[in-house]
């Protein structure tokens, strides 16, 4: 029981913070379930967990949701999640890792300098973001700061950006999932589980709207350059250990 509630409490700050920034929720709530579900299971356990918290933005942020730009996105990153999930067990994480980690603490000033020459990015842009992205998304559980440069340079702030960010990687998840089930990897007790922790991160992604609206877009973008600095370095160390 205190097991679970340790769980629960931490799924609910991953929540809130996902629901403030758009992302993160993974990058917080895995070392807590590897701890204390074992990491054969804390991957499904996380992936049902996403779906729901994904599911949970877009219904906070319902009206704002940009359907093109998710269409876009997602169209091309629902096979290339499902492709990504089965080769999962065949490519070497800690490469992927490593790249990643560096490629976030990247885009902290690449973020600023597209910002400052208003780089736009257009549909066909997101189609090819949601493949390559997908297949990531599909082999490592935490790509979402990988999608908070594209959604942003597409024009989208706040609830906008969290809506539509949302929906899409909605169906990524989804698409893993799915594809996990496939391949015997959702048991009863790891699909309980991956519901119970889900409900945590709803509830936080809910909380978190107020602190949204009250943000400006500067603030927010301010916290989202915290997230990929954390998250560079924390997949670096989990790379390296």
């Amino acid at each position: 029981m205190a097991a679970y509630t340790f769980v629960l409490l931490a799924g609910f700050a991953a929540g809130f913070l996902s629901g403030v920034i758009g992302t993160g929720s993974s990058i917080l709530l895995l070392p807590v379930l590897v701890h204390n579900f074992g990491p054969k299971q804390a991957v499904p356990i996380m992936a049902i967990a996403a779906v729901m918290a994904n599911l949970s933005r877009v219904l906070v942020w319902w009206r704002e949701v940009d359907w093109k730009a998710v269409a876009s996105y997602a169209v091309t990153g629902v096979p290339a999640a499902a492709l990504g999930a089965r080769t999962l067990l065949a490519f070497p994480p800690h490469v992927i890792e490593i790249s990643l980690g560096i490629f976030f603490l990247a885009m902290i000033p690449v973020r600023h300098l597209l910002a400052r020459l208003q780089w736009k990015t257009t549909l066909w842009q997101l189609a090819l973001a949601g493949a390559v992205i997908g297949f990531l998304t599909g082999i490592v559980l935490s790509t979402g700061p990988l999608s908070v440069p594209v959604f942003l340079a597409y024009g989208l702030v706040k609830g906008a950006f969290l809506a539509t960010e949302a929906a899409s990687s909605l169906f990524i998840y989804i698409s893993k999932v799915v594809t996990f089930r496939e391949f015997g990897a959702l048991p009863a007790d790891v699909l309980l589980q991956g519901l119970i922790v889900g409900l945590s991160l709803m509830a936080g992604t809910f909380a978190g709207k107020a602190l949204v609206l009250s943000m400006s877009a500067a603030a927010h973008g301010y916290v989202l350059d915290g997230l990929l600095l954390m998250s560079g370095l924390a997949l670096l160390a989990a790379a390296l250990t």
